[in-house]
């Protein structure tokens, strides 16, 4: 099958998590020993405890890679989506949204404990989130519910590297890695998290050192941790001779692709409220990624990830209320 044969643009591999969202003050934070802007994985009973504190919260499905996909679906990408709910009312609500958004999701619920996953985001005014997130079902995905065929027709897969630290879903991900090479598809991975790398760093270097990763997203803060360096510079230098095409985010900051020892960048999109940083980074590999399945340059899909970016944050969520589509006709053309 050639590339111009290909069903899907982006068949993505993430957690199925709904986020709870609500606002919060830095002393409510304070009182429950939370770290403004940091994450924390909590169990069950920790997550009803804090639920039962929060303010009035909305329920918006999330998840990194799942966010994603919404996005490039909102752009016009061909999408799929594998994670893992439970059978409850949580994953009912993020298989609807999910389909909602024109992304296939086929993954079947899974039934008993633990449940559908949730992440508890508090939002202090200035826009920063707070999250604690219960994995549940997400980190039990079985190897069945990989479709290779589904892999062999999409041209990118994207891994989410949240899901790279249980030991199921990571050997579903390498089993994946495995088949979209054979069948000369990209594999697009973004590293998520500092935690995961320090837990993983030796791993997912051999990835990147075995030239298994065609396209890394990271932020600024997660190149440092994988280099284990302290320099901007150097940092790239040794990570981006090994990637195909290195995309590296800065916040407001903008966002600089390398190809080839070629650099692209882009400013961020002006905003006139941050209301809620949430999947700003999810956004923007959406934007980049759809850019590139629509056959654009590095700098125009540099630039779709900047306005994805700006209009998830403008608002509640990690999921685009927008048109997207109209914003990068309107910028871009």
């Amino acid at each position: 099958m050639t590339e111009t044969q290909t069903r899907l643009d982006i068949l993505a591999i993430g957690n199925a998590i709904v986020d709870v969202i609500a606002t919060a003050d830095e002393a409510f934070l304070e009182r429950e020993g939370l770290t403004k802007g940091g994450m924390q994985l909590i169990d069950a009973g920790r997550a009803e405890q804090l639920y039962s504190r929060m303010g009035p919260g909305r329920e918006i499905s999330g998840g990194s890679a799942a966010n994603t996909l919404a996005g490039a679906a909102a752009l016009g990408a061909r999408c799929a989506f594998v994670g893992q709910v439970a059978d409850d009312q949580l994953g009912a609500v993020f298989t609807h949204d999910m389909r909602a958004h024109g992304v296939r999701f086929d993954t079947p619920a899974r039934a008993g404990d633990p449940p559908t996953g949730r992440v508890l985001i508090l939002v202090t005014p200035c826009g920063e989130r707070t999250m604690n997130t219960l994995l549940g079902a997400s980190h039990y995905l079985p190897m069945e519910s990989l479709d290779e065929a589904l892999v062999r027709e999409a041209s990118i897969l994207y891994l989410e590297g949240y899901l790279w630290d249980p030991e199921q879903p990571r050997a579903v991900m390498r089993h994946a890695i495995d088949v979209a090479r054979a069948a000369g598809r990209k594999v697009a991975m973004t590293l998520s998290v500092n935690f995961i790398i320090e837990l993983h760093r030796a791993d997912l270097q051999g990835l990147i050192d075995q030239g298994l990763i065609d396209i890394l997203f990271v932020n600024e803060e997660e190149l440092l941790c994988l280099t284990q360096e302290t320099d901007r510079e150097r940092a790239l230098a040794m990570v981006a001779p090994k990637v195909p095409l290195l995309v590296v985010t800065f916040g407001p900051d903008g966002a600089m692709a390398v190809r080839g020892g070629e650099r692209f960048t882009v400013a961020a999109e002006p905003v006139e409220r941050v209301v809620d940083t949430t999947g700003a980074g999810d956004l923007f590999a959406a934007g980049f990624l759809a850019g590139q399945a629509q056959g654009r340059s590095i700098e125009d899909s540099l630039r779709m990830g900047a306005i994805a970016a700006a209009e998830v944050i403008s608002h509640y969520g990690a999921r685009p209320d927008a048109d997207l589509k109209a914003l990068v006709a309107t910028k871009l053309g």
